[in-house]
This record gives C-alpha cells, structure tokens and sequence, in this order.
C-alpha cells in the first residue's frame, strides 16, 4: 500500500495517491509503524473500512496490473475457494497472492476470512518483528538482497538476507497462529468440523516467500537452458500420507487410514470415532482433530527469482485433480492472453473433470496467475477476452459483491469416489524448505507421495458423532 500508519488516521497517506516523495527509509519496505502505537496495523485498516475498497487487492474474478484471478463453482454445493491478489502490498514491489479451499458445513465462510484478515496479520507483524529486531521505533528492511562476488560484501549481503528470511519466516508462522486462534474464538462461525487451506506467496523484488497448509499448491513456469518452458512445484502437499505427518498425527493418537473404496487415500480420524476422515494433515479450523495431530503451522520456503522464471500459479485441488503440473503451465504459457490465463485455466479443468469424471461431482477451482515480469496486456486484450468492465469495477469500489454468501445455502457433505491418476512431480532443489517444527530440512517428505499421491475431491467423509462412551485413555 506504499503507506506510514500511526495511531492518528491522518497520518495514513500513499505516496502513490498524493503524489509526493515518501521518506526513503518507509520505501524500503513501504510501511512504518510509530513505536507508541498501541494498536496494530491489522486493526487500524480494519477500522477504517478501507479493506474492500483498497484498489490494489483483487478477490472476485479479474486482473491488476500483473496478475489474473478466476474462481468457478463445483457440483458439490457453494463455492467453498477463495482467493486474492494484493499488489501494493507493503511497497510498490510487493505482491501478496492467496488461495484458500475451504471444507466442511461452514468452510465457505472459513475461507473467506482466512483471505480477508491473514495478509493483515502478516502485515502487522512483520513490522513488530522488524522493530524488536532494530530496536527502534521504526520497522524498515530492504528486501531485494543479491550476494555479489566480493567476498567480504558477500559475507554481509548473505548475513542480510538470513535476516531477511528469518523475519519474513517469523512473520509466516505468527499470522498462520494468530489465524487459528481467532478463527478458535470467533462468536458467529463456527470451526469445529470447518476448516481451509492455505497457500500464500509474497513477492518482494527478485525474493519469493511462501507460506502454506493443507493441498492447495503453488507451481512456477520458468525457462531451462534450451529456453523451453518447464514447471516447478513450489509447495508440497501436505496429506496425512506424508511420514512425518502420519508420525506426528499417531503421536497426538489420532489415526491415519484410507477406506477400503479409496485404498490410496489416507484420512485423519479421531480416536474414538470413525469421523471427519480429513483428507489433510494440516488446515485452519477443523478444531475437532487439533488435539490429534492436524496442525495450522505452515511450510515456509523462500527462492530467489532469476529472469528465467516467468509466473507463479496458485490453485485449489479441484485443478491439481485434474490437471499435472505441466499441463497447467503449459495451459497458462499458451494463454491468448495474459488476463485470460486464470479463467482458461478452470475452463480446461472443468472439460477435463467432464473427461475424466462424468459421474461425478466436480470440485470448485480457484486459480491465481502471478507474471513475474509485473507486464499485463492492454485493456482491448483484456476485454476480448470477455471478462465485462463491472467485473473490474467491482473490485475496486466499496462495496464488492460475491456471487454467493453462503447465508441460505450450504455445501453438500455427500460422499464422492472420484481419484485421478498417479503423477509424479519431484520438487524443486532450488527451494529452501524448513520443517517448522524442529528446523530440520524436510527433504525426505518432498521426495514422498505428497507430490504424487492420489487425491479425493471431498476432504470430510462425516462428521464427528460424539458419544459419552468415550474410551479411556
């Protein structure tokens, strides 16, 4: 938002807007908080309804300057997907991208709110991390650090980007925490047998963050040597099947098994009762299974991008179902247009979900095209392409409307046997990946069945049925 927020609302300001010259030490990182502020960043811009209306965030289907959204209902039920683009997000450089699937009665909503407060809780502590680290009242890092060859400047640079990457991480796993927990006391929704996914990125200069649960997932097109174009998972699925998911959801006795109808498919069941059947080992909500080993703590990776590397899509499973990671990069390269690459995408999931599955029921999509060059076709392109200037007005004045609240319908909770095939797609070495619970590399989960697996379009087979004859621990 390229914006200096204190405790007065006048002190809120965009040097973009006004047309004037921001401090040079708020531009670094486009945002700097007074140290006598005694409320967050996250409550001030909530406070003033500024949210919906911010015209740098997109979140219904269409584009902003470098990216495209789009977002199609399945046959299950409403929308549960939900997405965002945020550029602006804290200086002109910066890219905020979401998708959130959500499931369960209320997991609609989940993922709505997921989408709507977890970038303004990173946000808000980023900048509170940066403070204790600098020990003033002000929270400023550059965040584009290149080692050069020099070795004691590369000494330096790399020490500044270890401490880039220590906050950025910090910042990850503090808002997925604080995430959960308001979603734990929230008074009208209701998470208990209701839960989302999350994979979310951050674009700064030539740096990826990126944090992520559950089996939404993040791939990149970039260019090999012979400049043909190749895809590289970002993220990895994280299912029960995972051995240090499985080992750890034991450990807290839940239990990890697939149904005799969908051998390949391990679920997470309480330990008393054969329910939910969650077909993820890590998820906001779904705080029926919390004390049995699911867990909202992110993955947290961080890249750096080179000028091979072209775009970044984030999709819900209801794409990655259907489609190998290939076949959406190749899809999105050979897009007419860039604009139209999100839509064309869930168009080709849905002919292939029809292809592949005609007896079942197909699950939403949401996609989210981030071109990494920050290039976007013209208008004339854009609107060739059918997408109505509304479509656009709508996410950029005050009062957004989604196609569906949720409010007077809810989601079919019906079994579907749906699988697709076996894909095998091997990580990245490029990327940085940190076990988050002790630190350690988890390089053997990567190379395990979370980047193959089978997977089902329904991730609750029921819910719990509590009894009061509970066996004893």
């Amino acid at each position: 938002m390229g914006c200096c927020v204190s405790t007065s609302s006048k002190s809120t300001c965009s040097s973009r807007s006004n047309g004037e010259m921001a401090n040079p030490s708020c531009l670094e990182i486009g945002c700097c908080v007074h140290k006598k502020a005694r409320r967050t960043f996250s409550d001030h811009v909530i406070s003033l309804h500024h949210l919906a209306s911010l015209p740098s965030r997109i979140f219904t289907n269409g584009k902003s300057r470098a990216s495209c959204i789009f977002t199609q209902q399945g046959r299950k039920g409403i929308n549960q997907d939900a997405m965002i683009v945020w550029e602006d997000f804290m200086s002109e450089d910066m890219t905020f991208c979401g998708v959130f699937d959500g499931h369960g009665p209320h997991g609609h909503l989940v993922a709505r709110k997921v989408r709507d407060a977890l970038p303004l809780k990173l946000l808000s502590f980023l900048h509170s991390s940066e403070s204790k680290r600098n020990g003033s009242g002000k929270a400023c890092f550059k965040g584009n650090v290149k080692p050069d060859n020099g070795d004691s400047q590369s000494q330096k640079d790399l020490s500044a980007e270890d401490k880039l990457n220590s906050t950025w991480r910090e910042a990850f796993m503090k808002a997925y925490k604080s995430m959960d927990k308001e979603l734990r006391s929230h008074p009208n929704l209701d998470c208990f047998c209701s839960g989302s996914t999350a994979v979310t990125i951050v674009k700064q200069g030539s740096n990826l963050f990126m944090g992520y649960i559950g089996d939404s997932r993040a791939v990149m097109g970039s260019k090999d040597s012979n400049d043909s174009m190749v895809a590289i998972q970002l993220t990895i699925d994280l299912k029960p099947d995972l051995p240090r998911e499985a080992e750890r959801i034991k450990r807290c006795k839940g239990r990890v098994f697939a149904l005799q109808d969908e051998p390949e498919v391990p679920r997470v069941w309480l330990p008393f009762d054969d329910a939910p059947g969650l077909a993820m080992a890590r998820a906001f909500g779904d705080f029926c299974l919390k004390e049995y080993g699911v867990i909202s703590i992110p993955e947290f990776s961080h890249r750096l991008l080179t000028d091979k590397d072209q775009f970044v899509v984030l999709a819900s499973d209801g794409v990655w179902d259907v489609l190998s990671n290939e076949e959406v990069v190749e899809i999105v390269s050979s897009a007419p247009t860039r604009s139209s690459a999100a839509r064309i995408l869930v168009d080709a999931a849905a002919r292939e979900w029809k292809l592949k599955y005609p007896t079942s029921k197909m699950d939403d999509c949401a996609v989210v095209c981030l071109f990494l060059d920050g290039k976007m076709d013209t208008e004339s392109d854009y609107d060739e392409q059918g997408f109505s200037s509304a479509t656009l007005q709508s996410n950029h004045s005050g009062n957004p409307v989604e196609s569906d609240d949720g409010l007077k319908s809810e989601p079919s909770l019906q079994r579907n046997f749906t699988v697709r095939s076996s894909e095998e797609n091997e990580p990245n070495n490029g990327v940085q990946s940190i076990d988050v619970e002790d630190g350690a590399s988890s390089a053997d989960d990567q190379n395990w069945s979370g980047l193959e697996g089978v997977t089902r379009v329904n991730s609750l087979v029921q819910l719990p049925r509590f009894s009061e004859e509970r066996p004893k621990s």
